[in-house]
C-alpha cells in the first residue's frame, strides 16, 4: 500500500470515528424543550367624566362616541368604574425542523360590537407562527403597536392605526430588519348620510371580492425604530334590487400609508410618533367613522349619487418619560380628520382630538397605580357643532406570569 493510500485510509477511519462520536453525543443530548407561558393582569379603572359619552363606551375616551348634539347621552358629569381591561393569555413555543412553532391565544373582558358596554370575554389574539409564515388573528402589518403610549386609558390615541385582523402573512426578512406581507380579512362600513332614509338604498349591499393586501418594512436599532407600512383594498357595493330605479352599484380601491417611529433617549424615555393618510381605511384606524360616504352627482338622472371613499389623516405624538425606577409620566396627543363627502349629514363626524397626561407609580414589581387626566374633542361636518370632554381616571393593575418548560 502506498503512502497516499495509507493516508486516505487513515482519514476515512478518523472521519468515521468523528461521525460515530457526534452521533453518540446527539443521542445522549437532552431533547429540545417546548415552553408554555401563562400571562395577563387584573386591572381596576375608575374615574369621573366631566361631560357625557355614549354609555356603551363609558370607560374609554373616543371622540367618535362624544355627543353629536346637545345632551344626546343625558346630563354631564358621570362617575364610572370598570374591570374590563383585565386580560389573560397563553403562549407556546415548540422547536421543529422548520423552526420554532409559536402560538398565542389571548383575550380580555372589554366587550365591543354586539357586546358593546358589557364586561365579557373578547378575543384579542389567536395566532400561529412557524418560521417565515404566520396565520390567525393578530396585529395587522399596517399597524405599529409600539406607537401606543404608556397610558391607562383603554382605547388610546384616535389617530393611530390599531387593528387586530385575521390574516395569513409571510415574513421573508426577520431580525433587526423586518419585512412582512399579509393577506387580511376585508371589511368596511358605509354612511348613507342625507340619503339614509331613501328606500332605493336599502337594497345596496357591500361586497369584498379580494382580501386586503398589507406590507410593512421596519428597521430596529439601539436608538429605537422606524417603520413604513401600506395597504391596498378593493371595496364594492352592489344594488340587489331586481328592478332598480337608479344606478347605485359601484366600486373603488382603498389605500393607505402609515409612517411611524420610536425614538429613545436616556433611560426609559421614548418619543412615539406616527402619521397616517389614506382613503377608505377607516376600519383600520383606532377611532374613526365609516369608510364610504355618499357624494352627489349632479346632471346624471340615472345615477344621482355615487359612493366615495373618505380620505382620512391621523397624527400621533407622545412622550413617555421615566422620572426614576418607580415613577413615570406619559404626555401627548393625537388627531384624526375626515374629508367628508357632500352627501353626508351635517352632524357627521369630521374631526376628533385626543390628549392626556399621567403620573404612574410602580412601588413593587408587577404592581402599578396611577392617575391620568384625559381630554377629547369632537367636531361635526357642517352644522357648527363641537364638544370637548375632560376626564379623570385612577387605575390599579397587577401583572402575573408563569413559564413552564417540558419535552416535546
Amino acid at each position: 500500500m502506498t503512502r497516499n493510500s495509507r493516508m486516505w485510509s487513515l482519514c476515512a477511519i478518523c472521519l468515521a470515528a468523528a461521525a460515530a462520536v457526534a452521533q453518540a453525543q446527539d443521542a445522549a443530548a437532552p431533547p429540545a424543550k417546548s415552553t408554555f407561558s401563562i400571562y395577563g393582569f387584573v386591572m381596576l379603572d375608575m374615574g369621573y367624566d366631566n361631560n357625557q359619552v355614549d354609555p356603551n363606551w363609558y370607560d374609554s375616551l373616543r371622540p367618535t362616541k362624544l355627543p353629536s348634539y346637545k345632551d344626546q347621552f343625558g346630563g354631564d358629569g358621570n362617575t364610572w368604574m370598570s374591570v374590563r381591561q383585565t386580560r389573560l393569555g397563553v403562549k407556546s413555543s415548540t422547536p421543529t425542523g422548520l423552526g420554532d412553532l409559536k402560538t398565542t391565544f389571548e383575550f380580555e373582558l372589554y366587550g365591543t360590537g354586539v357586546d358593546a358596554g358589557k364586561t365579557t370575554l373578547r378575543l384579542r389574539h389567536a395566532y400561529i407562527e412557524l418560521g417565515q409564515f404566520g396565520a390567525g388573528q393578530t396585529w395587522s402589518p399596517f399597524m405599529d403597536p409600539d406607537v401606543f403610549p404608556n397610558s391607562i386609558e383603554y382605547w388610546g390615541p384616535n389617530g393611530m392605526v390599531f387593528f387586530r385582523n385575521i390574516q395569513v402573512r409571510w415574513m421573508p426578512i426577520q431580525g433587526s430588519t423586518q419585512l412582512t406581507f399579509a393577506l387580511e380579512r376585508p371589511g368596511a362600513s358605509a354612511d348613507a348620510g342625507n340619503y339614509a332614509d331613501r328606500i332605493e338604498l336599502e337594497s345596496v349591499k357591500a361586497r369584498f371580492p379580494y382580501p386586503d393586501l398589507s406590507a410593512q418594512f421596519r428597521y430596529n436599532g439601539d436608538w429605537g425604530h422606524i417603520q413604513v407600512a401600506g395597504i391596498v383594498r378593493r371595496l364594492e357595493w352592489v344594488d340587489t334590487n331586481p328592478n332598480p330605479t337608479y344606478k347605485l352599484s359601484g366600486s373603488a380601491n382603498g389605500w393607505g400609508v402609515d409612517l411611524s417611529t420610536n425614538l429613545k433617549f436616556g433611560k426609559g424615555n421614548v418619543a412615539r410618533l406616527s402619521y397616517v393618510y389614506g382613503e377608505g381605511i377607516e376600519n383600520y384606524m383606532n377611532d374613526a367613522p365609516v369608510d364610504l360616504g355618499i357624494q352627489t352627482n349632479p346632471g346624471d338622472a340615472a345615477q344621482p349619487v355615487k359612493g366615495k371613499l373618505l380620505p382620512v389623516t391621523g397624527l400621533v405624538g407622545f412622550l413617555d418619560f421615566a422620572w426614576n425606577d418607580k415613577w413615570s409620566t406619559s404626555i401627548g396627543g393625537s388627531s384624526l380628520t375626515i374629508d367628508n363627502s357632500d352627501g353626508q349629514a351635517p352632524s357627521a363626524f369630521k374631526k376628533g382630538e385626543y390628549a392626556l397626561v399621567n403620573l404612574l407609580c410602580t412601588p413593587v414589581k408587577n404592581f402599578m397605580v396611577g392617575g391620568e387626566v384625559q381630554w377629547g374633542k369632537r367636531e361635526n361636518f357642517s352644522d357648527g357643532w363641537s364638544v370637548t370632554d375632560l376626564r379623570f381616571q385612577f387605575s390599579a393593575k397587577a401583572n402575573f406570569s408563569a413559564l413552564i418548560g417540558g419535552d416535546r
